[in-house]
């Protein structure tokens, strides 16, 4: 098989493009095919065959200018030689224009989250001029058109959660086969120190209500510890009492001891699957998280952690303040997170593509017949 990879845009480092890592990965040799390439914000690709479209001429700061083109410039790939094609996508990939017998197999982190479930919210909340936020939702509705007719040019999707697969199914009325994305699980462990605060930590942007968080434990009095970066920052600095402590950007061994050492971890945040979560359950620590999304399939309620029904701080308060982490089992919390390793994604996966690859010349051997 010759097969080719293709993601939305690599200018920052998040959940998408770790899978995408893995993916290249399986097939090392496949071309990555992307909007733009920023080496600067992301390295995870630099041994690799990146391919970037017409975009990547642009500055990267105004790439978000250039959203109208998005749909041109993904369309602008040449992918005529290869047989399979992979596309990884939250966004535009899936739009790829393949040949004739080439099968496309997208495995889909959410339907463009701005185009469908979220559009109100990225419109209130985009920090822009108010000229460019009257120009947008027109705009927004010619590529929600293109973001449906795109989804019929896949062959096959795999959804990255039940979350995501009912989405599928209804903005692009397709099924999809769920394969829970790959955590890195091989690389945290638990630890028998003593654990003296609780934790967050991730991208530091609106959509994760971390701000609940914040104010939760500034009530309380609470030790928290905040790791990463965003442009939320600021904003909550400026809300967190004297026990919040914000670390900055972290690294990974850094990050393991953080989850090792950490009470529990906090998830307030809807995520079409959620990868923190499954970090610190590798590590043995149980979560408290916001019952929405794709964290009800991987924690379970009193085993691996418990949830909040409201997403205020006032309830995530009430939940932290009677929180008992010795009546949770750190080994089999561990267990629970090793069925998202890397190893088990890259078996099923590749199972995958394998059989959809045989699926397809059937049918076509089956029509020419």
């Amino acid at each position: 098989m010759h097969i080719a990879l293709v993601h939305d845009h690599l200018n920052q480092e998040g959940g998408a493009e770790k899978v995408l890592r893995v993916l290249s990965d399986m097939w090392p040799s496949a071309p990555i095919f992307t909007l733009v390439h920023d080496p600067s914000r992301i390295g995870l690709f630099k041994d690799r065959d990146v391919r970037t479209s017409f975009l990547n001429r642009v500055p990267h700061r105004l790439f978000r200018l250039t959203l109208p083109l998005m749909p041109a410039a993904t369309e602008s790939y040449d992918l005529s030689e290869f047989d399979v094609v992979v596309s990884s996508s939250s966004a535009f990939s899936k739009g790829v224009i393949t040949k004739p017998g080439c099968v496309h197999i997208c495995y889909c982190h959410t339907p463009t989250r701005y185009l469908w479930s979220d559009t109100k919210a990225y419109v209130e909340e985009l920090r822009a001029p108010g000229v460019i936020k009257w120009f947008l939702p027109p705009i927004l509705s010619k590529l929600r058109i293109w973001d449906r007719l795109a989804a019929d040019r896949v062959d096959a999707f795999v959804a990255n959660s039940q979350t995501v697969a009912h989405r599928i199914e209804k903005y692009y009325r397709k099924p999809s086969t769920v394969i829970h994305p790959p955590v890195n699980t091989a690389r945290f462990s638990i630890s028998e120190r003593p654990k003296t605060s609780f934790l967050i930590g991730g991208r530091l942007v609106a959509y994760k209500r971390y701000d609940l968080v914040v104010q939760a434990f500034t009530k309380l009095g609470f030790p928290l510890n905040v790791f990463g970066t965003g442009p939320m920052e600021a904003t909550l600095k400026k809300m967190a009492g004297p026990t919040v402590k914000f670390l900055g950007h972290v690294s990974d061994e850094e990050q393991a001891r953080l989850y090792q050492d950490a009470i529990a971890f906090l998830h307030p945040q809807e995520e079409d699957f959620g990868i923190t979560p499954i970090e610190s359950m590798a590590s043995g620590r149980p979560v408290i998280a916001y019952r929405r999304g794709g964290v009800l399939e991987s924690v379970v309620e009193d085993e691996t952690g418990v949830f909040f029904d409201e997403q205020t701080w006032e309830h995530l308060a009430s939940v932290v303040r009677t929180f008992d982490s010795s009546r949770f089992d750190p080994k089999k919390i561990r267990e629970r997170a090793l069925r998202y390793s890397t190893e088990n994604f890259q078996t099923t996966f590749g199972a995958f593509v394998q059989t959809a690859c045989e699926s397809y010349q059937e049918h076509q051997t089956h029509l020419c017949e």
